[in-house]
């Protein structure tokens, strides 16, 4: 049996027109979510290393080049980013690619969870316990 406080009851009650996805639909999703947490965490590593050459410049860098090629960076992730904005899902970590499947269980949203290097979803999580909390989806049952 779960407690929570009324706030937590307010903050985990299904949002009017907010997406939620049930097991089934975030696999079905996961193909193209996966690609795109790929790419984020490709572009996400480049742009630390460009950042980091910018603050510590060597002699002959291209302080003008590696800025442009930083803000480029940085347009890219965010178009990606809204790209998994647009499926509804969430971004919770760049370099892991972890990323959050709103999901409704026993009438409060939960999160289905994945990272890069998962085959599928397996595992989800109270709104308030992340990526600690995990659980095995088998536990959800069927209404989720």
């Amino acid at each position: 049996m779960r407690t929570q406080n009324a706030s937590s009851d307010v903050q985990n009650a299904p949002k009017p027109g907010k997406k939620y996805f049930t097991v089934e639909e975030a696999s079905r999703a996961l193909k193209f979510v996966s690609r795109v947490a790929d790419d984020i965490s490709d572009r996400y590593r480049q742009a630390v290393q460009v950042r980091e050459r910018i603050e510590q410049p060597e002699p002959g860098n291209q302080l003008d080049q590696l800025r442009d090629q930083y803000e480029n960076l940085m347009d890219e992730l965010n178009e990606f980013i809204d790209e998994l904005v647009l499926v509804g899902v969430e971004l919770k970590d760049f370099e892991r690619g972890l990323i959050d499947f709103p999901c409704l269980h026993e009438g409060r949203e939960v999160y289905l969870c994945w990272q890069r290097g998962e085959e599928g979803i397996s595992a989800w999580h109270e709104i308030d316990a992340g990526f600690t909390g995990r659980q095995d989806v088998g536990v959800l049952g069927s209404d989720s």
